[in-house]
């Protein structure tokens, strides 16, 4: 199996890579800096996006927060017109299986502008037509990053305490730690059923811990 991966230098697309050479499958990222840690690396402007090579599916771990960004107009450029890119590209080379990271609470309609961004691009990706589009809308998400998020980390050091409070409808904010949400996606990689699928850290986890059962 062979697949393109968007937004491999950040903390779950990295986890991405881990789990892809875990499971033997070939990995061409494609962003605007070098991984140092696939096979493959094509390095693009999503402003203007190359011809990329076939795949059998394509995954989208693409995000920023609003503070990196700078302003409303840059965190557009980056969660919807480039994953928007990234995901017409992959289609024009004969990819029929796409996979995007959103986030717990994604609605085109929310009045929270993290969550409706996030809502508009799931809608937008349902619109283009792929044989399967898997949509996952994890939790707060668990790992080292790159840059220092404060609010998150501290979220962070509570999960343990909050986590087993989260049940029936608050499952869904359950943290999952990068890890395990990289080994989701690769499992969803191999479905084939068509269709539209949308994931939350309940389903998330089953699907991430099933890898490491023998």
């Amino acid at each position: 199996m062979k697949i393109l991966l968007a937004g491999g230098t950040g903390l779950v697309g990295d986890a991405v890579i881990d789990a892809a050479h875990d499971a033997g499958i070939s990995v061409t990222t494609v962003g605007r800096r070098v991984t140092g840690r696939a096979a493959n690396e094509i390095i693009v402007d999503f402003a203007a996006l190359p011809a990329l090579p076939p795949a059998d599916a394509a995954i989208c771990t693409l995000g920023t927060t609003l503070a990196r960004a700078g302003s409303r107009a840059a965190f557009i450029a980056i969660d919807q017109a480039a994953v928007l890119a990234f995901a017409r590209a992959a289609q024009d080379t004969g990819v029929k299986h796409f996979l995007i990271v959103t986030a717990v609470g994604s609605n085109p309609r929310a009045s929270v502008f993290y969550a409706r961004v996030k809502g508009e691009v799931e809608r937008d990706l349902s619109k283009l037509g792929f044989t399967r589009l898997d949509i996952l809308r994890p939790g707060l998400l668990l790992g080292e990053r790159q840059e220092h998020r404060r609010v998150e980390r501290l979220l962070q050091h509570m999960a343990p305490l909050t986590d087993p409070l989260m049940r029936g409808p608050l499952a869904r904010y359950k943290s999952i730690s990068a890890q395990t949400l990289g080994q989701a996606l690769i499992a969803l990689c191999r479905e084939q059923r068509p269709g539209v699928y949308y994931h939350e850290s309940p389903r998330l986890h089953d699907l991430g811990e099933g890898t490491k059962r023998p």
